[in-house]
């Protein structure tokens, strides 16, 4: 057996796990483009509410990512991500079953309390050895990047046949997939080592917290969510509106321009790799997205301006969301990635909910313009802060 091989049983825990991440993505996803349009129509429903239902699944998240991975460690991962997912089902049904706003935002913050991600990267690691470690996270990384831009293509498209309450029951059933898929496919690792990451030391974890190059890289994950998500919050509504395309036509939108953004990433982070260039494409990554939330604020009045604006968005966000956790995994002391990459976790579901909570207030208080304008603002503040930073390969000689 060559340690510069994955074993059978490696690959199929790996590719049984990175599914179930995806399903679960799509489950989370796939309502995205159409929240607010749906979210509208219910009861009581009011601009800061939607934002709220659209973000709170960050907030759930992020409060029980950390508390997931250590109940995994005493009874072990599978009972754990079983749990998880089964509240996520249990969250997907009363959103579909939803006619308040009220019941929305409670079926979405109990998707979010299925925070099984950190127990089912964990679960990749118990079931690979460290030489392989590695490539696993890789094709988990590419797996779920790959689930974001299908979600967003399926959502329009499958709306036309089941609406958005049927997103949700599909996600119930993604669910029940990803249940059959733990128990057919992914092995029981004889021995559970408890990882730094799920019990990490509270000196450990306000010195990683106070780390300068770690905190530039937080505040740019939670500033990229925080945008990401105010902007969807009023994008759908816009494009509707503003460019005539309704809810089940955007995907026409949405798909090529997510794959011209996906090729357009690949090779700017070539180029930045090559060159050792990081910090410049990344940078230039934050300029881009100031270009296109300008562009969204003051130009997009129609379906071309639209397509251009969304164009530069998800090529800047497709590109910023690949460097980032590299950047935390080479900036971090290497004896506590784990718990970095927790706090990195935790900083981008709170950005999540601070961009829904934000996005939907904004929005309730002076339309669409003036969520983003806020997240143009957003977007120079952060590119300001980026300019700080290392060039990554001179980010980790000092550790």
């Amino acid at each position: 057996m060559t340690p510069f091989k994955m074993t059978y049983t490696e690959r199929t825990a790996v590719f049984s796990l990175s599914t179930i991440l995806s399903l679960r993505m799509l489950g989370l996803f796939m309502v995205l483009p159409l929240f607010t349009l749906y979210a509208a129509h219910l009861a009581h429903a009011t601009p800061f509410l939607i934002g709220l239902a659209m973000g709170i699944y960050g907030l759930s998240q992020a409060i029980l990512q950390i508390p997931f991975g250590a109940l995994s460690d005493h009874f072990g991962r599978k009972k754990i991500i079983t749990l998880g997912l089964c509240i996520f089902a249990l969250g997907s049904m009363i959103a579909a079953l939803s006619h308040d706003i009220w019941s929305l935002l409670l079926g979405r913050a109990l998707q979010g309390a299925g925070a099984v991600g950190s127990t089912i990267i964990a679960l990749i690691a118990d079931l690979t050895r460290p030489a392989q470690r590695t490539k696993a996270m890789a094709i988990a990384g590419i797996t779920i990047g790959m689930s974001f831009s299908l979600a967003m293509v399926l959502g329009p498209i499958l709306t036309a046949w089941i609406q958005v309450s049927g997103i949700f029951w599909l996600g119930v059933f993604l669910s029940i997939m990803a249940l059959a898929i733990l128990y057919a496919f992914v092995p029981t690792p004889a021995v559970i080592t408890k990882p730094v990451e799920t019990t990490p030391k509270i000196q450990q974890f306000f010195t990683l917290l106070r780390h300068a190059e770690l905190m530039y890289l937080n505040i740019g994950i939670f500033l990229l969510h925080l945008i990401f998500t105010a902007s969807f919050v009023v994008l759908p509504i816009s494009l509707q509106t503003v460019a005539g395309l309704h809810g089940n036509q955007q995907w026409t939108l949405y798909f090529p321009t997510l794959l011209i953004a996906f090729l357009v990433s690949i090779a700017c982070i070539r180029i930045a790799e090559k060159k050792h260039q990081i910090k410049y494409f990344f940078i230039g990554g934050i300029i881009v997205l100031v270009i296109a939330e300008c562009l969204l604020w003051i130009f997009a009045h129609g379906l071309l301006l639209s397509a251009l604006s969304i164009l530069l968005f998800f090529s800047a966000f497709s590109l910023l969301e690949a460097f980032l956790p590299s950047l935390v995994s080479r900036t971090a002391p290497p004896h506590r990635k784990g718990t970095a990459l927790g706090i990195y976790s935790c900083s981008q579901f709170l950005g999540i909910f601070a961009g829904g909570l934000l996005g939907g207030g904004l929005y309730g208080a002076g339309g669409a313009s003036q969520v983003y304008l806020f997240c143009t603002i957003i977007a120079i503040l952060w590119a300001a802060i980026a300019f700080k930073m290392k060039n990554p390969q001179y980010a980790t000689t000092s550790h």
